[in-house]
């Protein structure tokens, strides 16, 4: 049953593939496609002719799976690179793959890279140079330069641009009851950081954008973001707590009633009106059960009242690589199945599922699937392993009633 779903979706002829979100559903999609670099420029200059092997195979993915709405995490913050991976690589075939076509596109700025003028690992020194060693730790998004690890979305319907929301600058403080990191070496709860430096802390390591996207009559909330990994920290766990509040956020958001304290980057404060359709997407890095982010992060949205996460998209290839790879995976608890990303077994975390497309209650799921095929596939020559020719994480895509 998984190797039929995995096939479908990826080998299905183009004409059949584009029909899908002209009659009766909507594919919605995620992907962390690694499409970042180390300074500041460059992914713009490996975009601007298409002989960039890395994105040629990252296009190829999205053009065998055929989202008609995609976020890419970990796009580096460039207006002219989105424009240029549209023309460049998506517009072009690649491999047999018929070219895809996507009329919009959404990109804003991150908190990565950004200074914060403070000494946020509490390591005795305050960073500001940008690619310096340590400035990533004292960004207000781990980065080394602004916008590193960013996103994009890209779509075939119209985004409602007027009525997009951000919330790059939301001040992880103003979230009621917020898991702010705790000096253990003292009594004082929730001092990791000064009072001074949570007046300018940002909750969002990237940002969380609220995107309408116009499907027929119908607008569907596009709710995107990227939470920070909980590793890379000390006991205070200052990461593991944002990535809890960071997927906080989005629960908090779409329940009604909750969302009072939430400002946007215009200072419109509210939720998401009760009755909207909305899909959350992107990496949240927190698996259900495995992993090192805090139990219960994912639960917050997948046990959600408000959203429909009775559907997981699975692979098969995920299931073998798990089986083949052994280390930490050998005593994972959630289904392998489902993982999304390919990690490090040994030491490491294992393969886990970190990457998520969740709609609505009442929105309607018609199927879904992980782009992750089985070594004997040929075209699992896309996600391969270690030096990986795409990425580390796979595309995972979930296929929603279209409406009236």
């Amino acid at each position: 049953m998984a190797i039929a779903v995995l096939l479908v979706a990826a080998a299905l002829p183009a004409a059949s593939a584009e029909a899908h979100g002209r009659g009766g559903s909507v594919r919605f999609a995620t992907f962390n496609a690694s499409l970042n670099r180390g300074a500041e420029g460059a992914l713009r200059a490996d975009l601007s002719t298409p002989n960039n092997a890395q994105a040629a195979t990252v296009a190829e993915i999205i053009q065998r799976v055929r989202p008609d709405v995609v976020l890419i995490n970990e796009f580096d913050f460039d207006p002219e690179a989105a424009r240029l991976f549209r023309d460049n690589y998506l517009s072009v075939g690649h491999n047999g793959a018929a070219p895809i076509t996507y009329p919009y596109h959404f990109i804003a700025p991150s908190n990565t890279g950004v200074a914060s003028g403070f000494d946020l690992n509490n390591d005795g020194r305050v960073v500001t140079t940008p690619g310096a060693a340590g400035y990533g730790d004292d960004a207000l998004g781990f980065g080394a330069f602004p916008g590193q690890f960013g996103m994009v979305v890209y779509s075939k319907y119209p985004i409602k641009r007027h009525d997009v929301r951000t919330f790059q600058r939301f001040r992880w403080k103003d979230m009621p009851g917020a898991l702010l990191p705790d000096d253990p070496a003292t009594a004082a709860p929730g001092d990791f950081y000064s009072p001074a430096e949570l007046a300018a802390f940002r909750l969002s390591s990237k940002s969380h954008w609220d995107l309408p996207i116009e499907v027929g009559k119908r607008t569907v909330h596009f709710l995107v973001s990227h939470p920070t990994p909980p590793v890379f920290d000390g006991a205070e766990d200052r990461n593991g707590r944002r990535n809890f509040d960071e997927i906080r956020f989005w629960a908090d958001y779409i329940r009604p009633g909750h969302g009072r304290y939430i400002y946007d980057d215009k200072g419109h404060r509210g939720g998401l009106r009760p009755g909207s359709s909305f899909v959350i997407a992107g990496d949240l890095n927190s698996d259900p059960l495995d992993g090192d982010s805090i139990p219960g992060s994912a639960q917050l949205l997948l046990e959600n009242h408000w959203v429909d996460a009775s559907f997981r998209p699975k692979s098969a290839g995920a299931a073998e690589a798990a089986a083949l790879q052994g280390g930490a995976n050998a005593t994972h608890r959630s289904d392998p199945s489902r993982d999304t990303a390919d990690f490090a077994d040994v030491p490491g975390p294992g393969n886990l599922r970190a990457d998520y497309v969740l709609p609505s209650r009442g929105l309607g799921v018609h199927g879904g699937g992980v782009f992750w095929p089985v070594s004997t596939d040929p075209l699992s020559r896309l996600t391969g392993t270690f030096p990986f020719p795409s990425s580390d994480h796979r595309l995972v895509w979930l296929d929603v009633a279209r409406g009236r």
